[in-house]
């Protein structure tokens, strides 16, 4: 594993150091997990069916049956 050296600003770092010390790990092993959620956070798989329901008509609720019978 390499190493990434991380400068912290010190409220940070005493933050870390009073929870590490608190649930009994190490700051590596805090700051690893949170780096963990955050990369999993941006990388969730979105459902196929977002965006199946856009459309260029920003009243289609309004319109809905004038658009519904017309012609295609």
């Amino acid at each position: 594993m390499e190493g990434t050296p991380i400068v912290l600003p010190q409220p940070l770092q005493e933050n870390l150091e009073a929870i590490a010390k608190n649930q009994d790990k190490t700051v590596l092993d805090l700051v690893q997990e949170a780096l963990n959620l955050y990369i999993f956070a941006l990388q969730r798989i979105q459902p196929k069916s977002i965006g199946m329901g856009e459309s260029e008509y920003s009243d289609l609720s309004e319109r809905v049956d004038d658009l519904l019978w017309q012609a295609p």
